[in-house]
């Protein structure tokens, strides 16, 4: 699955440098994801480094985008190459 930041952000920027895939930007008014750039850091590391830096936990699995394991490592080789 693509990730999703709620309305719970906070805007602190931690996020922002740590994504891979640069899917983040800065929405109206919090961060967004966008699903389409989105591998949960799948092909670079373990775990959602976004995730890991959020003071806030705002962010979780999107339900709207459900992807498994290989379907995120697909879409990581398709920005890679």
């Amino acid at each position: 699955m693509s990730l999703l930041i709620s309305d719970e952000c906070i805007n602190c920027d931690l996020c922002l440098p740590e994504c891979p895939n640069e899917a983040i930007s800065q929405g109206d008014n919090t961060y967004q994801i966008d699903p389409k750039l989105c591998t949960e850091c799948v092909g670079h590391f373990a775990e959602s480094q976004c995730i890991s830096v959020c003071p806030v936990e705002c962010i979780s699995k999107d339900p709207r985008y459900p992807e498994d394991h290989a379907t995120l490592l697909k879409k990581y080789n398709s920005l890679v190459h």
